[in-house]
This record gives structure tokens, sequence and C-alpha cells, in this order.
């Protein structure tokens, strides 16, 4: 129904962006809504809506290719809407991809979620199907150039990264077991990247 939307990022949260177009706010679910910033500066999101009973939720994504992924995951039985999320977000979706290929179980239970039934069926699903998706899914990053060495970590920036890594069903038990870790590298000071070296050590320690 909505392909995408274009306008002013006015609102970011752990769980989601707020988009204002023509007066209106449009709350979208985002794999990581530290990829975006506050601006004046017009964005196109690309957007899937779902459609339930109880609630119509709109989720955005950075590129195309993240939400045909997103798509794709969603019709897999036992990967909901939250756990597609999570996936797409990971920052390393080629490696989904390959995992589902190579049929490689022990990488797709890392992510919240998934078990090893749920493993399998993404595996019987989509194998085969997301060749389209190799080498063209690139997550935007907040920041273009590698933070300064030397540089102490921020322990605001740090706390959001664990909020929207706990909403993407990350647990605090995990999430603290890689906090001392995060805590310690002086290369981080920004939420945007504090997320993604968390979600590599995550994707590592299981």
């Amino acid at each position: 129904m909505y392909d995408y939307i274009k306008g002013q990022v006015t609102r970011i949260t752990p769980e989601y962006i707020v988009v204002e177009q023509a007066g209106i706010g449009y709350q979208l679910n985002t794999p990581n809504p530290y990829a975006f910033q506050l601006s004046n500066e017009i964005v196109q999101v690309f957007t899937h809506l779902q459609v339930r009973e109880d609630a119509h939720q709109l989720f955005g994504f950075v590129s195309l290719e993240q939400r045909e992924l997103f798509r794709k995951l969603i019709q897999v039985s036992g990967i909901g809407p939250k756990g597609a999320l999570a996936i797409v977000g990971s920052g390393t979706p080629n490696d989904v991809v390959a995992a589902i290929e190579q049929e490689d179980e022990k990488f797709l239970v890392k992510f919240p979620g998934v078990g090893k039934k749920t493993a399998r069926q993404m595996i019987l699903d989509l194998k085969g199907k997301l060749d389209q998706f190799l080498e063209n899914i690139e997550l935007r990053s907040a920041e273009d150039e590698l933070p300064l060495f030397g540089v102490n970590p921020f322990k605001h920036e740090l706390e959001e990264a664990k909020l929207a890594l706990g909403a993407l069903g990350y647990s605090e038990k995990e999430l603290e077991k890689i906090t001392p870790i995060l805590e310690d590298d002086e290369r981080l000071t920004t939420t945007e990247a504090y997320m993604k070296q968390a979600l590599k050590l995550l994707l590592k320690q299981q």
C-alpha cells in the first residue's frame, strides 16, 4: 500500500523513528533507528505496512533491499516482524543469506527468537530464493568516517544502543555480557557505532 515516505526525521527512539510529511508524523519501526539523524533534510524511507486485527504497524528501511529481505523473512513460519527486524538489523545481511544457502543452522540460531526449528524452516523456505540480495544490501551508517582514537566512549550513547538492541529481542543478560567490552573500546563514540559493534559481538559469542 505504501512504497516509501519522503519527509523529515523528527524523532528517534530505541524502537522507532517518526518521519513528518505534509504535517503528519509517521511512526516507523526500523531495524536500527540510529542509522537516521534528526535533520531538516528530506529523507526517503521504504515502508512495509503490517495489518493485524489489533494494530496497523509501519516498518521503515533505508533501502529497498532491506525491505525486500524483511518481507522474505516474515513469510517464514516462526519469524514475526520483530525477529525479522533483528536479522535485517544485524549488519551482516549477506552473512544471513550465505548461512541460508549453506544450511548453516548454527549461525542462524544466534538471532533472538530463532531456534533450531525456525532456522531449519528458514533454510527450507528461502534457500535458492535470496541470490538477489547478495552484495546488494548496505546498512546506512550515521557516521561516514571512523571515530578518532583516544576518545572515551559516551555512556548515554551506549545506553541508547542497549535499549535499541533490547527492542530487537536481545536479553539483558546477553547485553550485560558484552557491555564491558563496549565500554573499553575507545573507538566507539556514537549510538550507531555501539550498535554495530555490539551486534558483531553478540553474533560471535554464541
